[in-house]
């Protein structure tokens, strides 16, 4: 089902500072994001190796986004004036604009790319068309660089273009290489695909209405784009009498008072628990349409349609509504519509929050989607208990990502109900969980459960993927809260479900600024082949205390270094004035970047160095020395890269 009921690799993610965690919303919100949009804007002039930038990037900031007292600045990117297609990222900050994570989507620079296009953008549209089963209309075409994550910037004409497609209505945006005319890239945009009112589903409910003369309309009559529409016409319901539907579930108009009800209890969880403006961010949402005439039910990007189970009773359930508008928050924040097997578990998610915040007798809350609406006469869709109750993977593996992605979201919603329920259950008469590692996890709550999977959303970008979300929810429980249970438990039902461990996750420990691993102080030697290396594994820089060094041997470059090697630091630490960092060559030759300084109390040092290495033979192993000198501020080496 397109509804989003039947149902990359890591990028290039650093933290780049690291505090105390918050614990509180600011005093002042809006004083708040202006601070993080301001350091926000400081961090990204001085363009820190973690962005990926060549010298003809420029960067966009967009709305800043706030829950529990942590703020995401997004920003998008061009190049040479054009849109980055996988260009964006996110700055985290705390509530005083200290920067604690930086996510970006590109792994690599664009480096040098040519901007004219071969192809126009008349036969572009024409292969994009092709791409669709029928064609009914083409919303327009751009020329954009796509900066797919692990492979070589490209020149395309980008589509989009609606009609439909192998699983019915599309609404398709299509890269097509403006030099040779090859697809590189088809995203489909459809995904799954105080009156009061009576809903087959919901039972009894009160609802907000707007008035207009003597009618009434199912729209907010604060939030406009809140409304309920027949899919025949696309006209708002309307009545005189400010009473809605008559429980039966073949009626087109109690179908819209379950759907409506819904958003707009959605709505208020949003506020209440996430501290989010409504399903769109800006204080609306789309219009839901019920009349669809199929099993089935979808979002794109406009719109949301509601369709019908097989005995033609509407699909307006909590968590079907939920999700499919969890599609729009989705889409609506950071990055887009998530990928790698990931849109639908993380739509299931904010469906299921939902339907617990409603708590509606009729519609008792539970880890099931599609138990009210009997879609096509077997049962729920999907068990996020059990995933395999449904023939969905309850475990995580290579294959996940390539999956279906109603199929592949077995893992994710196996993990959020872990976290939130954890295997046992948690009471309250849901059942228990079988994790994949035979470990037993305590649950958090659905309310922390989706404060954490909603904060992870806003440091998304367009190169997302299982284990990124696993990076980003570790680093949300981290930066939400002030012990480290929460982080553990999250950590825990990844690990329940088999999402490996990445390089790029955090490890926490209470109070204060500490490594993301306990390490040696020296560090395991990073070996690539060629004239650059990284390595990016931490070493602790103690208090006061001697040097520490962490290594890359650089192989295969048979030649001196240059007159213009750089040096890539990125060091955490709560006082740079502190730190002296120096290069030390394969001879034992050292060159000083940074020396101690009393007066330089900024956190980290995130700096690109330039040094003449001429004299020195590039093949060897070269040392970062960092000491601290002075008491009291503790850090660790996070990252370095060399280029010779």
């Amino acid at each position: 089902m397109i509804i989003a009921l039947v149902a990359g690799t890591a990028a290039a993610t650093a933290v780049v500072a690291v505090t105390t965690p918050a614990t509180a919303q600011p005093v002042d919100p809006a004083a708040s994001a202006r601070a993080a949009a301001g350091k926000a804007d400081t961090l990204v002039a001085g363009r820190p190796q973690v962005l990926q930038a060549s010298q003809h990037d420029a960067f966009q900031q967009r709305p800043v986004l706030s829950s529990n007292g942590l703020n995401y600045v997004p920003y998008t990117r061009t190049y040479k004036g054009l849109p980055v297609s996988g260009g964006d990222f996110v700055v985290m900050t705390d509530a005083s604009g200290q920067t604690k994570y930086t996510s970006v989507a590109q792994s690599s620079p664009i480096g040098e790319l040519a901007v004219t296009p071969k192809l126009t953008s008349t036969a572009a549209a024409e292969i994009a068309k092709a791409e669709l089963k029928t064609f009914q209309s083409i919303e327009g075409t751009q020329l954009v660089v796509v900066a797919e994550e692990g492979r070589a910037a490209r020149l395309a004409w980008e589509s989009t273009v609606r009609g439909t497609g192998d699983e019915g209505i599309s609404r398709l945006t299509v890269a097509v290489d403006a030099l040779t005319g090859a697809v590189l890239r088809s995203t489909e945009r459809v995904i799954d695909a105080a009156g009061t009112g009576t809903g087959w589903i919901n039972g009894s409910v009160s609802i907000d209405t707007t008035q207009s003369g003597s009618n009434y309309l199912l729209q907010d009559p604060s939030h406009t784009t809140v409304r309920c529409q027949d899919a025949a016409n696309n006209t708002t319901f309307s009545g005189t009498d400010n009473v809605w539907g008559n429980g039966t579930g073949t009626s087109k108009e109690t179908g819209c008072v379950d759907a409506f009800y819904v958003a707009q209890k959605q709505y208020a969880m949003l506020g209440s628990w996430l501290g989010r403006n409504g399903q769109n961010g800006s204080g609306g949402a789309w219009p839901i349409r019920v009349g669809l005439n199929q099993q089935n039910a979808y979002y794109d990007g406009s719109q949301i349609q509601i369709g019908k189970n097989r005995s033609g009773q509407w699909i307006a359930s909590a968590d079907v509504v939920g999700h499919e508008l969890a599609h729009g928050i989705d889409d609506t924040t950071p990055g887009g519509i998530s990928r790698g097997g990931t849109q639908e578990f993380v739509a299931d998610t904010i469906g299921a929050a939902t339907e617990w915040f409603i708590n509606n007798p009729n519609d008792a809350p539970d880890y099931q989607v599609g138990e009210e609406v009997n879609l096509v006469g077997s049962g729920p869709i999907r068990y996020m208990y059990n995933p395999s109750l449904a023939g969905d993977d309850n475990c995580y593996s290579s294959s996940t990502p390539s999956d279906e992605v109603h199929a592949a979201a077995g893992p994710g919603n196996h993990w959020f109900y872990l976290l939130a329920q954890g295997s046992s259950g948690g009471g309250s008469g849901q059942p228990t969980s079988t994790t994949c590692n035979g470990s037993a996890v305590t649950g958090l709550g659905i309310q922390k459960a989706i404060t954490i999977m909603y904060n992870a959303m806003l440091m998304k970008t367009s190169s997302s993927s299982y284990v990124k979300y696993r990076t980003w929810t570790l680093t949300a429980a981290k930066n939400l809260y002030s012990t480290c249970a929460e982080f553990n438990t999250v950590k825990a039902a990844w690990d329940a479900v088999s999402v490996p461990a990445q390089s790029a996750d955090p490890t926490c420990t209470a109070g204060g600024t500490t490594p993301p691993t306990t390490t040696p102080t020296t560090s395991p030697t990073n070996q690539p082949t060629g004239c650059t290396g990284t390595n990016g594994t931490d070493v602790s820089i103690p208090d006061r205390g001697s040097a520490v060094n962490s290594s890359i041997t650089i192989s295969g470059c048979g030649r001196a270094a240059s007159a213009t090697s750089t040096i890539a630091v990125n060091i955490v630490h709560t006082f740079r004035g502190d730190l002296r960092v120096d290069l030390v060559a394969p001879d034992g030759t050292v060159y000083n970047l940074k020396a101690t300084s009393t007066t330089d109390s900024a956190d980290n040092v995130n700096t690109t160095y330039t040094k003449n290495l001429a004299s020195e033979t590039a093949n060897g192993t070269w040392q970062l020395r960092v000491q601290d000198a002075v008491a009291n501020d503790v850090g660790y080496i996070n990252t370095w890269t060399l280029t010779v």
